[in-house]
């Protein structure tokens, strides 16, 4: 690749980062088409061959970086942090679900996001709010039992206790499937819509069926969360508040947020909440059903959580990070505004840090483990982060840790969970919004001194 220009403050011409010669006009269009499952290996081997820091172009005047390996993650992610803790333009269906980028996830660095991340945190995710919700969770985890333990047809316990922290009531049993049903259609869909990503006018008429359904899940979700907005909005509440006020500062703006951006915020909240909680709970039950070992009630089973992050994260890169000016990594520079993505797998399965990392080992996190006492955020040392890291890292990272230990040790606690005869456990894996299991578990479950039952 060509050298760039001066990379900003240092005064040296740096070269882009290496990339392999380029593809014909169709190749990484049909590529990306074919690429669900072996996407990854193929970024793997053009690491082996280029260095940690690799760029690929996509039909797009700007190329996307790669980045892999603990050491340029860590100098990326946590040294330079507010260097690369921007987000690059999204393609069209992303705009359109998140309000022109006006989530917590999708928004630029700047005083918008700064606003919205603050109010999360002083607001549902604050540690008064959370402990607020501990009855919502102790009902919502005797709902889970009463259910598995049944054979009910009405499971969602997930989803009820994240609604009722959104709206501060218990959601109705079909409107909690209604809106289980089009964040799954969002999940499911969201590979086939990175197909946009490439010549949006053309590809818009091209795969016109596929960008209906991104108008339609927008409308759905606008269906479904605006009367919970506006009912909530127009009710008075005796529930303690905390200041949502926007801050007033000279660079923040004032305005109050429309009921589109509303709409995406609650979509974020449960797409971020319950498809990674839920798809790292899942992981998590196969590998127990496993080694039904770690059931036995061991110390060990107070480290299943961290075990469960350590190989099988809920996704496998992180949202593409940018660069708000043109910044430099590992000699390399980086243009403004270019998508930067972190492999999560290649931090945590670094066998140079972990003993078979592959492996299910909850073991490995109890104390004089070589994974005792690690470090979730990254910031000392980037070990594994499956919440990601540095100033981008999840917000709802202390949320998703106690819901995993309240659901891990309720379903384990009061359920033994078993292989199905001449079925097993398959963990092969599916591409979604997150890499879940391509066959949903199924496990034969023993209530504890009581009789079995299947699910």
């Amino acid at each position: 690749m060509k050298p760039s220009s001066k990379a900003r403050g240092s005064g040296v011409l740096l070269p882009l980062p290496p990339s392999p010669p380029s593809m014909p006009v169709v190749g990484p269009l049909l590529w990306l088409l074919r690429a669900r499952n072996r996407l990854e290996p193929a970024i793997r081997e053009l690491h082996r061959r280029h260095g940690p820091v690799l760029a690929l172009r996509f039909l797009s005047p700007r190329p996307s970086i790669f980045v892999s390996g603990r050491g340029a993650t860590h100098r990326a992610l946590v040294q330079l942090g507010p260097s690369f803790a921007s987000r690059p333009p999204a393609i069209a269906p992303f705009r359109v679900l998140t309000s022109e980028q006006s989530t917590v996830s999708s928004a630029p660095h700047g005083p918008i996001w700064r606003s919205l991340r603050r109010n999360l945190a002083a607001g549902v995710l604050s540690p008064s709010r959370v402990q607020f919700f501990a009855p919502a969770r102790r009902r919502t985890m005797a709902l889970l039992v009463s259910d598995i333990g049944g054979r009910s047809e009405e499971g969602g316990g997930e989803v009820d206790v994240l609604g009722y922290m959104c709206f501060g009531q218990w959601l109705h049993g079909r409107r909690v499937g209604e809106i289980e049903a089009v964040q799954r259609q969002l999940f499911a869909s969201y590979i086939s819509f990175q197909v946009f990503a490439f010549f949006p006018a053309v590809t818009k008429l091209v795969f016109r069926r596929r960008w209906r359904k991104v108008l339609s899940i927008r409308r759905r979700q606008e269906e479904l969360f605006l009367p919970l907005i506006r009912a909530r909005r127009d009710r008075d509440s005796s529930m303690p508040k905390p200041n949502n006020n926007l801050p007033k500062s000279k660079e923040e703006s004032e305005r109050m947020l429309t009921d589109g951006e509303m709409v995406s915020l609650c979509t974020e909240f449960f797409t971020a909440s319950v498809d990674t909680t839920v798809t790292a709970l899942q992981w998590i039950m196969a590998n127990l059903v496993i080694q039904p070992d770690v059931q036995a009630g061991g110390p060990e089973e107070h480290a299943v959580p961290e075990g469960g992050g350590a190989g099988r994260a809920p996704a496998h890169f992180l949202l593409s990070h940018a660069a708000a000016e043109e910044a430099s990594l590992d000699g390399y520079s980086i243009p403004a505004a270019t998508p930067v993505n972190f492999s999560v797998p290649d931090v945590s399965m670094d066998e140079v840090v972990w003993e078979r990392p592959s492996e299910f080992r909850p073991e490995r996190f109890m104390d004089g483990g070589e994974g005792a006492g690690v470090d979730l955020t990254g910031s000392r040392e980037m070990r594994m982060m499956p919440f990601g890291a540095g100033r981008r890292i999840c917000p709802g990272l202390g949320l998703a840790m106690l819901h995993l230990e309240c659901f891990v040790a309720t379903l384990v606690s009061e359920f033994e969970w078993r292989a199905v005869a001449g079925v097993g456990v398959d963990l092969a894996e599916r591409p979604e919004f997150t890499v879940t299991m391509d066959r949903p578990l199924r496990a034969r479950v023993v209530r504890r001194r009581r009789d079995a039952v299947s699910i």
